[in-house]
């Protein structure tokens, strides 16, 4: 960033694309990591990805959002998704292109993506 007019534009860019807080029990929530130990493992990249296809992609009941630590720094880039009477699924090590497929199989189609998952394996 070079300047306090490029924050204001990313703002402004962001705001319709990523929400703070819903009010709805019925909403899926998607949450990405963004603290330090997230953004220098390419976390920035996925929550815009993932902002994007759900914009794209027209889905009205999830949004997404960021946090600070989710104290797992070596699975960083993670991504949460909490869905309305489900258990929560913690997503592991992610990319713009790995974010996409869980837009299409998890959040559309409704099929846990487990190859990406946090599991007994490898905690």
């Amino acid at each position: 960033m070079k300047s306090l007019e490029e924050l204001k534009a990313i703002r402004e860019r962001m705001q319709g694309k990523v929400g703070l807080r819903s009010e709805s029990d019925d909403q899926t929530r998607v949450v990405v990591g963004m603290a330090t130990c997230g953004i220098a493992s390419g976390a920035r990249p996925v929550l815009n990805t993932l902002a994007d296809e759900v914009q794209k992609k027209g889905l009205k009941n999830v949004m997404v959002t960021q946090t600070g630590c989710i104290g797992l720094c070596q699975y960083e880039p993670i991504v949460e998704v909490m869905e309305p009477g489900k258990e929560k699924i913690t997503y592991i090590k992610m990319n713009p292109d790995k974010a996409k497929e869980i837009v299409d199989k998890h959040l559309i189609r409704g099929h846990v993506v487990t190859e990406y998952t946090l599991n007994e394996t490898n905690l």
